[in-house]
């Protein structure tokens, strides 16, 4: 009975043996099918990683053979540019800015493509470099073709110059180019004593101003002579100097008058000589000097819409002060020509008044009817000698060089 019982226990511990080795090969089981499980995962993310990757590399490829196709077309370019520069060196043609082709810079790009753009930076380089030596050239050439020009320009005005300075009979010194429009007025004071001394000036081939005395023989028909040849007639008015030994002549304004009789004598006067553009003194420094009398010949020139000029025959004038207190314009006596009747000293005189009008624009000479005989003659002779270096030549009036007071 007891080996029966053994037996049965042997037989019942076996049986547990195997239900259990059963039971853990059944619980072993589910976990080999997760292990495979998680294997096949893995191998998904590692195929999808080898995707991604070789997906890059084709982009990276294919940029890669974009850039080097610009690079190449940007190399043909330079070769083109070069062959440009090179001709253009040749025919002196300035050469056009060379517009460079725009590369696209990648963030995520590898050494290579680095090194393209570096090549691609040195040739833009090596293109601005020769573009600005060829700009360089064509201005040099430029230039010295410009100077070539004005040394021809120059060796031919100073050979017309010489030319016309051996046909004229006076030493004329060169003359300079004109500057700031420059523009001259000449004006001939103290007509009316004699017809036949207004005819070498009238005679001049430029515009001239000429003022007429009142009273005088011929103050009437020498107006009327000057207006039927076209130029500008003025009033000289005579008024007291300060050396009242100086006789200014008839129609003359004198200190003692008051402004109605001021206004009375430059009436009569004017509707003698008349219609004149404008009045100048002759004489007259006492007059210009002294505030009230020549406010009272300011405002009349004003009342009757003519321009005063101011003779400047006394270096305290007034009338620039006088000017600017009532608010007239005026003109004003920049040279005196022919305070003697020597041709060298005469010419002195011009040219101080060119050296004038290259400064402010207009010079305004004064010179006399009683140098017929040498004034006229002289500036015909020089008249080309100015006309080919750009002068001007005006009336008063039309000078433009009109003054506001100071």
């Amino acid at each position: 009975m007891a080996t029966n019982n053994s037996r049965k226990k042997s037989t019942s511990i076996e049986k547990n043996r195997q239900t259990s080795k059963r039971k853990s090969t059944a619980k072993r089981r589910p976990s080999r099918r997760k292990k495979s499980k998680s294997f096949s995962v893995e191998k998904i993310i590692v195929f999808c990683l080898s995707v991604i990757a070789l997906c890059t590399l084709i982009y990276f490829f294919s940029d890669y053979i974009k850039l080097k196709e610009k690079v190449s077309i940007q190399s043909e370019k330079i070769e083109e540019n070069e062959k440009v520069i090179k001709n253009n060196e040749k025919l002196n043609i300035p050469e056009k800015k060379s517009v460079p082709v725009e590369t696209k810079k990648n963030s995520s790009s590898k050494s290579t493509t680095k090194k393209t753009v570096q090549t691609e930076n040195k040739s833009k380089n090596q293109i601005q470099t020769q573009s600005q030596k060829s700009k360089q050239k064509s201005v040099d050439t430029k230039s010295e073709s410009k100077k070539d020009q004005s040394s021809v320009e120059k060796s031919t005005q100073i050979k017309k110059d010489t030319e016309i300075i051996k046909k004229s009979k006076y030493d004329f010194p060169p003359i300079t180019w004109a500057k700031n429009n420059a523009k001259l007025v000449f004006v001939f004071d103290d007509a009316g004593q004699n017809l036949s001394y207004l005819d070498g000036f009238l005679n001049l081939p430029f515009p001239i101003t000429i003022a007429v005395l009142p009273k005088l023989p011929y103050s009437k028909k020498s107006a009327e002579k000057i207006r039927n040849s076209g130029n500008e007639v003025l009033l000289h008015q005579p008024m007291q100097p300060l050396n009242f030994s100086t006789n200014p002549g008839p129609g003359a304004i004198t200190s003692k008058m008051s402004e109605d009789d001021i206004r009375s004598i430059l009436f009569e006067n004017i509707q003698e000589i008349g219609p004149v553009a404008g009045l100048n003194n002759h004489e007259g420094s006492l007059i210009t000097s002294d505030v009230e009398k020549v406010s009272y010949v300011m405002k009349f020139a004003s009342d009757c819409g003519i321009f005063f000029l101011d003779s400047r025959t006394n270096s305290e004038t007034k009338v620039p002060y006088v000017s600017k207190e009532l608010g007239f314009g005026y003109f004003e006596r920049n040279v005196f020509l022919d305070n003697t009747k020597n041709p060298s000293e005469i010419i002195k005189e011009i040219y101080k008044g060119i050296e004038i009008a290259n400064k402010n624009g207009c010079s305004i000479m004064i010179g006399h009817v009683w140098s017929y005989d040498v004034l006229p003659d002289i500036l015909k002779e020089i008249y080309p000698l100015l006309k080919e270096k750009g002068y001007n030549f005006s009336t008063v009036s039309k000078s433009g060089g009109i003054k506001n007071g100071a």
